[in-house]
């Protein structure tokens, strides 16, 4: 079974000296199912495959290509005439779609070009960079991060609450523990990053509970199992029985895109998806927030710190409501690239006046 699907299956597990009912109790993937994997008795769906990847952190085009051969295979003896066809007519649509992706990174090339000078700029005053930067810059996307969703503590109060762990007169305990809670999602994204670990459900979940510690012990890093409706917003987020489903294809598409759109544009993406998924009772928007910010630390940008004033706030949920909406995902974008390039030219004029 060399050069299967089935035996990369295998040889994952036994480089790894693990036994099947360990695989099977990580991945939620039935351990007899398993077992027909890796003897050539059945395919893996999607799902499970992106599952098997996940766990042992495989090559993903690897992975899907040894899939969809041995799928293929499946096949030909079923309807071995009209294979050769179908591979015309499967070419064809391949063609079109890679016409479609050229034309809409077009669209943001230029911005793209220009974020991508002031990263180049900015690695060339890395070394002026200090802890006390990256601190006071952290606490301001905490501050504006809770601002977006309600919060109305200050930068300054921000700072007292997280450094100096001081209680502000006239702040309810869940401001003070917003805050708290999204400096320490900050630090384990972070962590994640450092410790060159996958982003996946798993990841995503902890962010998520670490949102809501000590707010909403129930829910906290869970989706939900009810419907929610957004305030001020026409979009209805998925069913709650969908929402597993949703997520799943959420990571089967970040899998397939991680290593084929410019970073940036593959943060905005995560970020809109997840947040028009809404898979949680509270906390959506913040998790977005990171999720993207995981995205562009890990492949060296600052952090896109959207504002918390009404000007900004209103522009952000206008930019997503059209995406969720109407499907124009231009605007939000758009929003995302003018948003860390201007958190690039301002870490940039930081740097220099060190």
């Amino acid at each position: 079974m060399k050069n299967t699907i089935f035996g990369k299956i295998k040889g994952l597990r036994e480089e790894k000296k693990l036994l099947i009912r360990e695989v099977a109790s990580a991945t939620h993937i039935d351990q007899s199912l398993l077992s027909k994997f890796e003897n050539g008795e059945r395919l893996p769906t999607k799902q499970q495959l992106l599952s098997l990847i996940s766990f042992y952190e495989a090559d993903y085009n690897e992975m899907l290509i040894l899939w969809l051969s041995d799928k293929l295979l499946s096949v030909i003896d079923e309807e071995e005439d009209l294979l050769i066809n179908a591979f015309q007519v499967a070419e064809e649509k391949v063609k079109y779609r890679r016409i479609s992706k050229s034309e809409i990174l077009d669209i943001y090339q230029d911005k793209l070009s220009t974020i991508d000078s002031l990263l180049q700029q900015l690695q060339g005053l890395r070394e002026t960079d200090s802890y006390r930067i990256v601190e006071a810059l952290d606490l301001e996307y905490t501050c504006e991060s809770n601002r977006i969703e309600g919060s109305t503590l200050t930068i300054k109060e921000t700072d007292l609450v997280i450094i100096e762990g001081l209680t502000i007169s006239g702040k309810t305990m869940r401001e003070h523990l917003e805050a708290i809670n999204h400096h320490e999602a900050i630090l384990y994204i972070k962590d994640i990053i450092h410790n060159k670990l996958q982003l996946n459900e798993r990841t995503l979940l902890d962010i998520h509970s670490i949102i809501l510690r000590n707010i909403d012990r129930e829910n906290a890093g869970r989706y939900r199992m009810v419907q929610v409706y957004i305030k001020g917003s026409k979009h209805i987020p998925p069913q709650p029985y969908m929402v597993q489903k949703e997520m799943e294809d959420y990571f089967i598409w970040y899998e397939k895109n991680k290593n084929r759109l410019h970073p940036v544009l593959l943060a905005a993406e995560m970020h809109e998806r997840l947040v028009s998924i809404h898979p949680f009772i509270d906390g959506n928007g913040r998790t977005a927030r990171l999720v993207m910010n995981l995205i562009l630390l890990k492949s060296g940008y600052v952090i896109a710190n959207i504002k918390g004033d009404a000007e900004n706030r209103l522009k952000y949920y206008e930019c997503l409501e059209k995406v969720q909406v109407f499907g124009e995902k231009k605007d939000f974008i758009n929003f995302i690239l003018d948003t860390e390039k201007s958190c690039l030219e301002r870490y940039i004029e930081i740097l220099r006046k060190q």
